[in-house]
């Protein structure tokens, strides 16, 4: 009966009339005990009814049916006072203000205020009364709840203007909703959209009395940007969110602003990207070269700007489209953050079309000149050289000392280019006559410098070292790694060496695959056949295919040879690529600082020594090398840079792969059970998400292997 009685009230429209007499009550300071009971009662009233009927509520009680409910009854309440307002009478608001905390703080504001906020813009579009109201609707919100109630508008408002008329100079007025604007949601959270970062930003610009806290704000922003240490233990999503921020603000700024801390901007600038070049990351790298180059371009309106090459794709147009404002009606509140971009984007070219109109206009000349111009050529008809072919062609040496010899003292462009393409090849034809030079030539290929603008020449390069190292790996194997903590190697070089030894030792590890790819990763770069030069073969082929598929076999045999199995080849000699390659990563040189400046490297080769232990996974020495890559992980599991600590725990998944079971257990019981400590910290503390997402793949791992244990019999 009680609750029927209640569902009646509701229903009736008479929760609006009680919050209308609580706000004629507080006019008059009238019972506040009274007030917070209402309060409590209003507000958790689904709850009460939940816990009485044990979960058999009518619908009008669910919280998805009650706070839109509570929504409509407040704009009701708002409406009494509006009117109440114009006619010369006293009445409070606070009332309804607390209702609306406790709702949001409680995390009903999706329900709540997607029936206030569309009502509410709507009715301050052109009245001040409604916009006097709706300010003093949150300002009167108490200070525990305010950050709720803040994030919420700030969600749900359409666009800066709206957020403006609906908060009015709030941010200025209360310390707490200024906190949560200007440093909460900018600098110690990063999971809103990027429309909640222009609702933001753009309220802030809005106002006189508010744009010193936005320049304030670009300020804070760019002192974490360019901070060294932020650059390294933040993770890559926020360092992503904080660029937008600034791009944001950069759009915001008006020239007197722009000219008065013109000097700040550009130290902002130089240490910031000084920081992101010096990451390991290419996120993070190129992140800092847009932003440098925005502020540049926001600095230096008429002189040279900086220039950064980086590959253009979606979020780097994204960021560069958030530094042209987009007109305040253009931005939809039911729209998607991506759908906001696109906007954005197509607004990009309109601004950029009108900026190249007046020098397009100059070299256009009349008509008639043009016209006399072209006379003369009309009838002249231009021969068809589509078929035409160069007739001079270079014979590639077909000698491995011959290609020795282009290579290190021709001046002929042509032949050198002949050599280097067909330098593989001819390496894996004459595997004797390459073992006797094969130090020399893996020397020169180190070396080697690109002589002409010859397509793919890295690649090319590349395939040779792998041949020679492939052909005769002990001595190459050798060299390089003894090359790799080297003097006088540019780091360009050294990690060249990692990707070859790499490439060699997947090659060696699936023989069948080498076999059949032989030649095809040669001719790639430098050879593309003409359309119809094969159409003989392709013609057959086809038949075939089809005289196959059309015909009915009632027993078919073997109809392909299989191809014979063949030893491991990387097994026997993988530890002359792996253990050289440890030994000294705590030695610095004068040039090469593994543990210092050189954290990339050490990166790319944490990365390289878990690949060659996850390919000698039936060697010999692979319980050896478990241990070492074991010692060489803890002692720096603790680097600051988290490209480095994504290789380290690449290790600790190869070493659960490759060694076997009963020997973790044997000789690494207690080194495993400190690693496992040590996933579970980092699962739990790292910031970056690469990294948390490895560390719980190794604890997979190991929980896996402690079922296989248990379930093999004694």
């Amino acid at each position: 009966m009680v609750v029927e009685t209640l569902e009646q009230f509701l229903q009736e429209g008479r929760l609006s009339a009680l919050m209308w007499e609580v706000c004629q009550q507080q006019a008059q300071d009238r019972s506040p005990e009274l007030q917070e009971t209402l309060l409590s009662k209003i507000v958790c009233l689904p709850d009460h009814v939940s816990n009485k009927l044990q979960g058999k509520n009518p619908p009008v009680f669910f919280p998805q049916n009650y706070f839109p409910l509570l929504g409509s009854a407040i704009i009701q309440v708002l409406q009494k006072i509006s009117d109440s307002l114009r006619g010369g009478s006293d009445c409070s608001i606070s009332f309804v203000s607390h209702v609306l905390g406790k709702v949001c703080i409680h995390g009903r504001q999706k329900e709540i205020l997607s029936v206030l906020v569309p009502h509410l813009t709507d009715v301050t579009k052109s009245d001040c009364i409604w916009q006097r109201i709706c300010w003093r609707l949150v300002e009167c919100v108490p200070d525990r709840w305010m950050e709720a109630v803040v994030l919420g508008f700030v969600q749900r408002a359409s666009g800066a203007d709206v957020l403006s008329r609906l908060l009015g100079n709030l941010v200025v007025k209360n310390k707490k909703a200024q906190f949560v604007m200007t440093q909460k949601l900018l600098l110690l959270q990063y999971g809103y959209t990027t429309a909640v970062l222009q609702n933001v930003l753009g309220y802030l610009s809005l106002d006189s009395l508010r744009r010193a806290l936005l320049i304030k704000v670009l300020q804070e922003l760019l002192e974490t940007w360019g901070s060294s240490s932020a650059v390294k233990h933040s993770p890559a999503e926020q360092q992503q969110y904080i660029s937008k921020a600034i791009l944001i603000c950069l759009s915001h700024l008006k020239e007197p602003e722009i000219e008065s801390c013109r000097q700040e901007l550009l130290a902002s600038m130089m240490a910031g990207v000084k920081c992101h070049l010096d990451s390991s990351l290419p996120q993070i790298r190129r992140l800092g070269m847009i932003v440098a180059e925005s502020i540049s371009l926001k600095i230096n309106t008429d002189g040279p700007v900086l220039k950064f090459q980086y590959e253009e794709d979606n979020e780097t147009r994204e960021l560069k489209s958030l530094l042209v404002q987009t007109p305040p009606c253009s931005v939809v509140p039911s729209l998607p953050d991506d759908d906001r971009n696109e906007r954005a984007d197509a607004a990009l070219p309109v601004v950029l079309e009108s900026n190249e109109k007046p020098h397009r206009a100059a070299p256009v000349m009349p008509d008639e000149e043009s016209d006399a111009e072209l006379d003369s050529d009309d009838d002249l008809i231009p021969y068809d050289m589509s078929e035409d072919k160069e007739l001079k062609t270079t014979k590639a040496p077909v000698y491995i000392r011959d290609c020795i010899e282009v290579l290190t003292g021709s001046d002929d462009v042509d032949k050198w280019d002949a050599t280097i393409k067909a330098l593989e090849n001819l390496i894996q034809k004459n595997p004797a006559a390459t073992r006797e030079v094969s130090v020399e030539l893996a020397k020169i290929l180190l070396h080697l410098e690109e002589k002409t603008c010859i397509e793919g020449f890295a690649e090319l390069r590349q395939r040779a070292q792998v041949a020679v190292l492939i052909t005769d790996p002990i001595p190459v194997a050798q060299y390089l790694t003894s090359q790799f903590y080297s003097l006088n190697y540019s780091l360009r070089q050294r990690m060249d060496i990692l990707d070859v030894l790499v490439l060699a030792a997947q090659e060696m590890s699936y023989p069948k695959i080498r076999g059949k790819n032989k030649h095809s990763g040669a001719q790639k770069p430098c050879i593309q056949l003409l359309p119809g030069s094969d159409s003989s073969k392709d013609w057959r082929r086809i038949v075939n295919e089809r005289i196959k598929s059309k015909t009915r076999r009632f027993a078919k045999g073997q109809s392909e040879v299989k191809q014979g199995s063949v030893p491991n080849e990387f097994n026997s000699i993988a530890g002359h690529f792996f253990f050289p390659l440890i030994q000294n990563f705590d030695r610095p040189l004068s040039t090469f600082d593994l543990l210092g400046e050189d954290h990339f490297v050490l990166g790319r080769l944490a990365h390289t020594l878990a690949i060659l232990m996850y390919l000698a996974v039936n060697a010999m020495a692979v319980t050896t090398m478990g241990k070492a890559l074991l010692e060489f992980v803890w002692a720096l599991r603790f680097h600051t840079d988290s490209y480095v600590r994504q290789g380290l725990l690449s290790c600790i998944s190869s070493i659960l792969l490759g060694v076997p079971t009963e020997h973790l257990l044997e000789d690494m019981t207690e080194e495993l059970l400190e690693t496992q400590s040590w996933l579970a910290d980092v699962v739990e503390k790292d910031p970056d998400g690469d990294c948390r997402r490895l560390a719980l793949q190794n604890l997979l791992l190991m929980e896996n292997l402690k079922k296989k244990l248990e379930t093999v019999p004694f």
